[in-house]
């Protein structure tokens, strides 16, 4: 075995470093670089095969690099022809390419042609644009955004445009939820809670972030508004390369990192690891007025949401031939949460408090979650004709205690709590798509997926009962009230087919249908030795999913119509439907319910694109109206006390409409600016079974990001924000506004930078607003996170071309490699 003879690895890597060097001196190389026939960008790894002259055999394989390059190295003399195929492109075929006296030949530039103009995107230019927006789609580049270094990907989705970001971590896209997605794939790594997940995870791991306003059948119906899907880093450049960064900021937050690739003709190994240390300070105030007793509670309150991570990916990829690929990967999160709230409370004409109470609550949890990946890819014969498959297993386990001690300055009694939670979540993922081009407009696309989601969770509570609060000797005992366990089990599976043609030279369509069978089961089990209830729940859905787009070409420079409709799905989360009560505020509690449907969406969209020399512009006008839409109800208050208690309800309809518009201003080549303007107009269906009246509203929400490189290894970035008011279901939330600014500076040949970021400069992102109900009127204030300060570095390492020479090469008409 290998292990046991230590010279002969020594032996072979002595070999493969002598390989390159001795065939090159004994044989000839050819190169080139392939790049896309409108807009001039390099086309990367594109799949290039070299064959024989005479019987068109095939000779060598090679794929594109990250500059589109291609090269064979020790190529012998004769006569030969280059094939290139890539998908969406047409075949391109060279032949007569002569190599003698072991000559080194450059080709120079191959020009691909697009296979058809089928919903194609408009691409911003840059050699690293930080945006690629596109009529139906918008690609956001994680290294592009100063503002988010040192931050957590949360953070960095607070900074792209047309997301939101609300005081609670949860993403929203247009005002409605969306669609998470990490690599492609509803992560198992975050349990019930991506918003868990996502705070956790730093924004450095993040390669890209991609936003579908309206997908088509090929993706997940789920997402009111569309899926963003998170891509994490996986370096496929020639060679060893890697990367380190760390940051510091404020408040003790730290991260720091590591990434590791190295990518021969045959394997690429990728792997990384990040920890991340954080500490969000925040605060809120409450103001409840009842109508019934006249009463009224004000608390406000403290916070501080601390965590450690630990984030690891590793992963290879084995390309069997130049047309089939398999890969392996796993990823692994471990974190931990300490969250700590001090509330204080002052009671004013209650009938039975009076006076003032500190209420301390302290939360701790331990998650560890993993997945683990295996994916397939065949490229056929025929350009564009693909098979790709994925099955994926993920498992996150979650254990936590919920403590809180509340003193009262009057003579009621004080009060306390001990809650013991865990969660233990399952995912399954198979998926398979297969799509074919019968000519250069026309492809049918089809494809399976199955995913199956179980999660156990877990509430053991007791009750302080004693009049000593002290935490050490008071006596608690089981409250069975709030003590249970909640087992479920959701399924999901869908069946897609899509079509794509063209009319004529400018118009073109594309029609789908999907299939899904969706199932839940619930069972609710109380822990009362004395009344052992089992409740079951069962919900089972097949809905199809229609999707049509139709797209104008309004002339050759790529400007484009596009009317587009699909309809849509929103599913209950694992906490809305989990009926355990929360009593972190005991004063307002809020319980999930297994009986909740899913929102019924539909999408209609019509969408502008248009460049103007260094203007990239991209409009929408958009109508999304929601059946049975999910929100908390308040259905109880205890007049008595004044608890509040609200439960997750399909309330009521709601249509939304409204207008967007994205530009990428290219003004000088040092100095760029991307702006998001979204105009929203709401409406709320009344609905008597809950009380609710007709509420309609108009709002909106505007960024701009700005881009100034002083000199080309120092540059600077300034977004701001504003998010106007907007009507609720039972309320109204108040406008919110922020400003970042970041700095950069590149040293030792752009290898390393230094950069100096400022979240929330004005330390104003704070949420305000009010629910009204027939019994109470609430005005609330919170903040999420204070002001920010961090510094961050990274360097990055390695070669990227195992054959290439350590020497510059001397003759003008060689293609010089990425610079790194």
């Amino acid at each position: 075995m290998l292990s046991k003879n230590h010279s002969y690895p020594f032996t072979f890597l002595i070999a493969i470093l002598l390989f390159p060097i001795l065939t090159f001196a004994q044989s000839g190389k050819i190169s080139a670089v392939l790049v896309d026939e409108k807009t001039g960008a390099t086309i990367n790894h594109a799949s290039a095969s070299l064959l024989t002259g005479a019987s068109q055999a095939y000779l060598k394989g090679a794929q594109s690099d990250n500059n589109g390059r291609v090269t064979f190295q020790g190529v012998p003399d004769g006569t030969f022809t280059l094939r290139i195929t890539y998908v969406g492109y047409a075949e391109l075929i060279k032949s007569d390419i002569v190599i003698s006296n072991s000559s080194n030949l450059n080709l120079g530039k191959l020009i691909l042609k697009p296979a058809g103009e089928m919903l194609n995107e408009v691409v911003v230019e840059g050699k690293v644009p930080a945006m690629q927006i596109g009529i139906d789609r918008k690609i956001f580049n994680v290294g592009e955004s100063l503002v988010s270094a040192g931050g957590t990907a949360t953070d960095l989705l607070a900074n792209v445009p047309t997301l939101q970001v609300d005081q609670d971590g949860t993403v929203s896209l247009r005002g409605s939820n969306v669609k998470i997605l990490i690599d492609g794939k509803e992560s198992a790594m975050a349990g019930n809670d991506v918003t868990a997940l996502l705070q956790s995870l730093p924004a450095n791991s993040i390669d890209k972030v991609e936003i579908i306003t309206n997908p088509s059948s090929k993706y997940d119906a789920e997402g009111q508004t569309g899926i963003v899907n998170i891509v994490l880093k996986k370096n496929i450049r020639t060679g060893l390369n890697g990367s380190v960064n760390a940051s510091a900021g404020s408040y003790d937050n730290y991260m720091a990192g590591l990434a590791l690739n190295y990518r021969d003709k045959k394997f690429n190994y990728f792997g990384s690891y990040n920890y991340n240390r954080r500490n969000m300070l925040g605060g809120g105030k409450v103001d409840n007025t009842f109508i019934g007793n006249g009463s009224r509670i004000y608390n406000d309150s403290e916070s501080s949401r601390k965590g450690k991570g630990h984030n690891v990916k590793a992963g290879v990829d084995y390309y069997l031939t130049d047309q089939t690929t398999v890969g392996v990967s796993a990823n692994l999160s471990v974190r931990n949460s300490d969250r700590s709230e001090d509330l204080n409370y002052r009671y004013f004409d209650h009938p039975q408090l009076s006076g003032t109470s500190d209420r301390n609550s302290r939360q701790f949890e331990d998650d560890l979650g993993y997945d683990l990946n295996f994916d397939f890819r065949h490229q056929f014969k025929r350009s564009g004709e693909e098979l790709t498959a994925n099955v994926s297993y993920g498992n996150d386990k979650e254990d936590g205690t919920n403590d809180f001690v509340q003193f009262f300055s009057g003579p009621t009694s004080g009060s306390g709590r001990k809650n013991i939670t865990s969660e233990n979540g399952k995912v399954i993922n198979l998926q398979a798509d297969y799509v074919i081009p019968f000519s250069e407009t026309s492809k049918f696309e089809t494809g399976y997926r199955s995913q199956i989601r179980k999660s156990f969770d877990t509430q053991f509570s007791k009750t302080l009962v004693s009049d000593s609060l002290s935490v050490s000797n008071g006596d608690y005992l089981p409250d069975y009230s709030i003590s249970n366990d909640f087992d479920f089990t959701s399924s999901v599976h869908a069946l897609y087919v899509n079509y794509q043609n063209k009319l004529n030279d400018r118009i073109g369509y594309q029609i789908g249908l999907r299939g899904e069978q969706f199932e839940l089961k619930s069972t609710y089990f109380s822990k009362d030795p004395e009344k052992p209830e089992i409740t079951d729940g069962n919900q089972d859905f097949f809905r199809l999913y229609p999707t049509v787009f139709l797209t104008y070409d309004l002339d050759d420079s790529g400007d484009k119509l596009q009317l587009s409709y699909s309809r849509r799905v929103q599913r209950a989360r694992g906490w809305q439907i989990n009926p355990f009560p929360d009593v972190t505020d005991d004063m307002n509690r809020r319980q999930g319910n297994p009986n909740l449907k899913p929102e019924d969406v539909h999408a209609f969209e019509l969408s502008y694109a248009k460049t103007f020399g260094k203007v990239n512009l991209v409009s929408s006008a958009y109508f999304n109206h929601t059946n049975d839409v999910i929100q908390p109800y308040v259905f109880r208050i205890d007049s008595e006390s004044s608890t509040t208690y609200s439960i997750w309800e399909n309330l009521t309809s709601r249509s939304l409409s409204g207008f967007e518009f994205i530009s990428k201003i290219n003004a000088t080549k040092d100095f760029d600016l991307t702006l998001n303007l979204n105009l929203i107009h709401t409406s709320f269906k009344a609905n008597e079974a809950y009380e609710l009246k007709a509420r309609n509203g108009f709002g909106y929400n505007s960024n701009l990001t700005m881009n100034y490189k002083f000199t080309p290894t120092f540059s600077a970035q300034m977004r701001g924000e504003y998010n106007s008011s907007r009507v609720m279901a039972q309320g109204k939330l108040n406008a919110m506004k922020g400003v970042d600014i970041a700095i950069k500076k590149d040293v030792f040949n752009k290898k390393a930078s230094v950069m100096f970021n400022v979240r929330d400069v004005f330390n104003s992102r704070k949420m305000k607003g009010y629910t009204e109900t027939p019994e109470l009127i609430s005005n609330f204030e919170r903040q999420w996170m204070k002001r920010m300060f961090t510094l961050s570095v990274s360097y990055r390492f390695g070669s990227q071309d195992l054959t290439k020479s350590k020497k510059k090469e001397t003759n003008n008409n060689e293609i010089s490699g990425e610079e790194y």
